[in-house]
């Protein structure tokens, strides 16, 4: 929150021009940037109006809170208003949408997008926007979640006529999603009078502040039903174990005001997200408050689109490692941190406000964030410098603090079709483990190919795919990315090996030309056709992988050879200590090679790295699976 006042004085502060001074200086110190000219003139045109509604009809005294922001998220209402109710004398509140729109024409095929001059493409629907705000407070501050009934919404477009945007109106609207246009201003004050009297607003904003943080008791029981009933989470051996001791620890600092540490570690399809969601459902059956995070857009989008696709606000209970920056110590009963070997040294980057750094190492605020912090992870996945996931890292924050820090390893694992022989392959063929490359020895598990060229690669996952299994393609981050791509255009080949040319997978959160955004490559049917790279995979398994070893990682008489110059991953500066390039970019293949539940084809763009790995795979089954 920027400012908070009674509409009287915010008012006042709208004439004198001090407001816009305050509101600015606050956002400084609050982002750690200047606010852009567009959001200046925001301010400046349309908060005068709102207030002007406010003292118009009497209500002076409401307090308004200026650029609110939601809990536990980036995202923030223009203006939440706080007062007393004229007949009941307890706390009412309003979210306010302030749009300077004049016009806006709802899409033709979704009426929860519309289209506003001098945009390029749709964009959603205020009263859909207000009411997606009011329900997130709902469910995750405590003052509204124990009485909904308090909070309305309203998108208020002051200056748009009605022939201008009254083709809006075809949105369905609710007590958390109304819309009112400059035609309406004396609807819009009778709105307002019948939600406020006119006393003071201070004590229902302090109420409101003061709310405790955390899903409300309704969206665990939603998410109980949503999570915990889907028939894929079945647990065996040591996963109970973890899922467990998970249990216990809960159990045991509700009972004594106790505090400990979980970390449960295991390779890939070892089970770890099965583990946190299954703990997430049951945490919620039980009424205990829990949160999932990851530090991956790719893996939370799609965890929120499994877990959230019948009910939309599950989604807000999957977040972020950085989301805990400012939370209340121990607010929540427990923090599922999944994929923990993405944590960072610290959550604040050039992006994070001012108000937020607090200098706390990330895993500190995740440990302080929870009674019972759990961190899932695999520390050969660590894959960018900076990430610092590993058992030792977090024992070692823990003992810090006092705390017991109890491990629980993951030996079982049902990726690579269940394959404890093909994992260690991969492994020892990286050197991540001791032994040196080893000839594959066909298990009836696993399925591993070398492809001679990536034509010969790509048509074995076609032909996978025409019987019906998912494939996807991946290689190390070797070429240029174009990031950028003009609205029409399809996706620049990027991937050049030869006359082979493929584009990367989209870079961004819109899909193009057809391609999925690159959140969601790894489980949409569309990303076949694209290359994607580690940061798309981690996290996802697919029927059938395919996978270019790039100039990067190069085989060289008896060993590895890492090339720090052949990567083109932005994330290796030239600080970066070799050891480290070496010890990510040999990480990175292991991800890689390790997405496929039935088969995984291999090759390299070296000649004598294809030679090697030649020497080590079946030439035979690449025959049989064409």
């Amino acid at each position: 929150m920027l400012f908070r006042d009674s509409a009287a004085t915010v008012a006042a502060e709208c004439l004198s021009g001090g407001l816009f001074l305050r509101l600015t200086d606050q956002f400084v110190r609050t982002h750690g940037h200047r606010p852009s000219l567009s959001e200046y003139q925001s301010w400046e045109r349309s908060i005068p109006m709102l207030v002007g509604v406010l003292n118009d009809a009497g209500l002076g005294q409401v307090e308004v809170l200026l650029e609110y922001g939601l809990p536990l998220n980036s995202k923030r209402a223009d203006a939440v208003l706080a007062g007393v109710h004229p007949e009941t004398g307890l706390p009412s509140y309003v979210v306010v949408e302030l749009k300077q729109w004049r016009g806006a024409e709802p899409d033709d095929e979704d009426p929860s997008l519309c289209w506003v001059g001098g945009y390029t493409r749709p964009v959603l629907h205020p009263v859909d926007q207000v009411r997606g705000y009011c329900e997130y407070l709902v469910s995750f501050n405590s003052v509204l979640a124990e009485h909904p009934n308090r909070l309305h919404g309203v998108a208020y477009l002051h200056n748009a006529t009605e022939p201008g945007a009254g083709g809006l109106r075809e949105a369905d609207q609710d007590r958390f999603g109304m819309l009112f246009t400059l035609a309406q201003r004396g609807e819009f004050m009778d709105f307002l009078r019948a939600r406020f009297g006119p006393a003071s607003g201070a004590a229902a904003a302090d109420e409101l502040l003061a709310g405790k943080i955390g899903p409300s008791k309704q969206l665990m029981a939603v998410a109980a039903t949503e999570v915990r009933e889907r028939e894929q989470f079945v647990l065996l051996d040591e996963q109970k174990v973890a899922y467990r001791t998970v249990l216990n620890a809960i159990r045991r600092a509700r009972q004594a005001d106790h505090k400990e540490v979980v970390v449960v570690t295991g390779g890939p399809g070892t089970g770890k997200s099965v583990i946190a969601l299954s703990l997430l459902g049951e945490c919620y059956r039980q009424g205990i408050t829990a949160l999932h995070a990851t530090g991956s857009n790719s893996f939370t989008t799609t965890m929120r689109k499994v877990a959230g696709t019948r009910k939309r606000e599950v989604r807000d209970l999957f977040k972020y490692f950085n989301s805990f920056m400012t939370a209340e110590r121990n607010g929540l009963d427990v923090l599922l941190c999944d994929e923990a070997h993405r944590m960072r040294q610290t959550s604040a980057n050039r992006y994070t406000p001012a108000a937020n750094r607090s200098g706390k190492a990330q895993i500190e605020e995740l440990i302080d964030a929870a009674r019972v912090p759990v961190f899932l992870l695999d520390e050969h996945q660590v894959v960018r410098p900076g990430e610092m996931g590993t058992v030792a890292e977090i024992q070692a924050a823990a003992a810090a603090k006092g705390l017991d820090c109890r491990v629980v390893p993951l030996d079982s694992q049902f990726r690579c079709g269940g394959s404890d022989a093909y994992l260690r392959w991969v492994v020892r063929l990286l050197g991540l483990e001791p032994g040196g490359p080893e000839v594959w020895e066909p298990d009836g598990r696993m399925q591993l190919v070398h492809a001679s060229t990536p034509q010969e690669m790509e048509a074995i996952l076609e032909a996978q795919r025409a019987q019906g299994h998912s494939a996807r393609m991946s290689a190390g981050y070797c070429w240029k990315w174009t990031k950028k791509v003009p609205v029409g255009q399809a996706l620049p080949a990027d991937v050049v090996i030869g006359d082979w040319e493929r584009p990367w997978n989209v870079f961004g959160e819109r899909s193009v030309a057809g391609a999925p955004p690159a959140a969601l490559w790894a489980t949409d049917p569309a990303g076949f056709g694209q290359v994607g790279c580690v940061y798309t995979a981690q996290g996802f398994e697919y029927d059938w992988s395919g996978v270019v070893l790039g100039p990067d990682l190069i085989w060289r008489g008896d060993r590895w050879v890492t090339d720090r110059t052949a990567s083109k991953d932005p994330v290796f500066k030239s600080t970066t200590p070799d050891a480290d390039v070496d010890r990510l970019i040999r990480n990175t293949y292991k991800v890689l090679l390790t997405r496929g539940m039935i088969g995984t084809v291999v090759y390299s763009t070296d000649a004598e790295t294809r030679e090697k790995l030649r020497e080590l795979t079946s030439r035979l089954a690449a025959l049989a699976v064409v």
